[in-house]
């Protein structure tokens, strides 16, 4: 191993992707033999291509055979995060304590993890990977259903101050979610929430920081809350977390962050960049399996004043909790707001996963991610883009790393992306489709590789030119429909 290029790989100096021989896999392997990191990808288990295999593979194209017994290329991380290896040895050890020891496994754990406060110990892992202190995070329930609770008591329309501001294009959830919560208070969507769009100029896909700032200004005396998304699910779009919070907060307007595609991807500083609130899942970026249990941030500033919630009793201060009362306590900070009891089996696949992340730091994390998805760009840029032919697609991503997580959006040619999405699943790649002409592709540091991107590409232009020339090539703007 080169000790020159390690240490430029850690430090995050960008890779040199002018070598002529960059785009060879013998460079991709390079890259791959000095990954700090690449340790990691042994800790997930990654499924075959015959894992994979459609039991009804008649209708769908092959371009080639392949050994079946071979890694799928798993770039869907965004969507759902693989499933690490000691996952199945934790929840295997709850089951049989919940087999051994019933009830009483509540208080009596052999392994000294008591599930009546176990949320309590995965809180304090969560807290490190998001930038706040323990007192700021808990860990309950799913996006959604936090995202209402937190609504339901960081939302407070009074006087002028009615509106919600969003994103136009925020994930469909979140809209029904604001939408509801409006018409909860009585009052109209189509009249209070306001929806930042991309503004020509600006980008056709993206929205600018600008943008957002001048939205803000636009609305600074009617707006109670703007709910943004951290990393933008369709495009891929960091936002200026810390710009936007600061600016939204100075006009009066209470701030909170739907961070789904954020947790996990890009680094977060939530006490300092001192945001109100904010929701994420953890079944993407932290592979805590398909509806896994999510987590909230409540900044300490909220944590005394007794803040309304929609309270339940496992929000109740556990030094008093079981002596059934009625009267209710919060726990102080984000605690307070749980509502029942956690599910230990979802709680155990978390703590499995945030077990590997503690190994490691979300610094290192994004210097990887940020050195893949450039290596991943050039690949495309090169193999697709020459003087003579346009490219079938658009990368709708934000080409600055700082302005996008680990995730490019390609936005094909009317009638293209459905085929190739079919081709490259039938050569065991996973990937992403957002109908009707976004692939999304997401390599993450924890286990992709370098040689994997090489062999997507390689796999991109075998099924592209299988298909031919799209009916259509003019490249439409869509909204995402799943």
């Amino acid at each position: 191993m080169d000790s020159t290029q390690f240490d430029s790989f850690l430090r995050g100096d960008r890779i040199s992707l002018a070598d002529s021989k960059s785009t060879s896999l013998e460079y991709a392997q390079h890259l791959d033999s000095i990954d700090p990191l690449r340790r990691f990808r042994d800790e997930f288990l990654i499924p075959s291509k015959s894992d994979l295999k459609d039991p009804h593979p008649e209708a769908k194209p092959v371009l080639e055979q392949n050994d079946a017994s071979d890694p799928c290329i798993y770039l869907c991380g965004n969507s759902l995060g693989l499933q690490p290896r000691r996952t199945r040895t934790l929840l295997n050890e709850e089951l049989s304590i919940w087999a051994t020891r019933g009830v009483t496994g509540h208080f009596n754990h052999p392994q000294s993890m008591p599930w009546v406060s176990a949320s309590e110990t995965v809180s304090v892992s969560m807290a490190k990977i998001v930038g706040a202190l323990p007192s700021e995070v808990a860990v309950m329930g799913s996006l959604t259903e936090n995202i209402h609770l937190l609504l339901a008591s960081f939302y407070k329309p009074s006087g002028s101050r009615t509106k919600i501001v969003i994103e136009g294009k925020a994930f469909p959830s979140d809209h029904y979610a604001v939408e509801s919560q409006i018409s909860w208070h009585g009052l109209d969507p189509a009249k209070h929430l306001v929806c930042i769009h991309p503004k020509a100029g600006d980008g056709e896909y993206t929205i600018s920081t600008a943008h957002i700032l001048r939205t803000i200004d636009e609305h600074h005396d009617t707006a109670a809350l703007l709910f943004l998304s951290g990393v933008q699910y369709y495009t891929g779009q960091a936002f200026d977390i810390k710009t936007i919070t600061a600016h939204a907060q100075a006009r009066g307007i209470t701030v909170g962050w739907d961070f789904a595609h954020a947790v996990g991807n890009i680094p977060l500083e939530l006490h300092e960049w001192g945001i109100d609130f904010a929701a994420w899942c953890t079944y993407k970026y932290l592979s805590s399996g398909p509806g896994g249990m999510a987590g909230i941030f409540v900044h300490d500033k909220h944590a005394a004043g007794g803040r309304h919630r929609l309270a339940g009793w496992w929000g109740h201060n556990p030094e008093s909790r079981f002596k059934m009362d009625n009267n209710f306590v919060p726990t102080p900070g984000a605690a307070g707001y749980q509502v029942s009891n956690p599910s230990i089996m979802s709680l155990t696949a978390l703590r499995a996963s945030l077990s590997v992340f503690t190994e490691t730091s979300m610094s290192s994390l994004r210097t990887k991610s940020v050195h893949l998805t450039n290596y991943l760009e050039h690949l495309l840029q090169t193999t697709f883009s020459s003087p003579t032919t346009p490219s079938p697609f658009k990368i709708i991503t934000p080409g600055d790393p700082q302005q996008r997580g680990a995730q490019l959006s390609l936005l094909f040619g009317e009638g293209l992306m459905l085929p190739v999405y079919e081709l490259l699943h039938s050569q065991g790649i996973v990937v992403d489709e957002r109908k009707p002409n976004v692939i999304r592709v997401a390599p993450l540091p924890m286990y992709n590789t370098f040689e994997e991107c090489w062999r997507f590409v390689q796999a991109l232009k075998s099924a592209l030119e299988s298909v031919g020339e799209p009916k259509e090539t003019e490249i439409k703007v869509y909204v995402a429909i799943v």
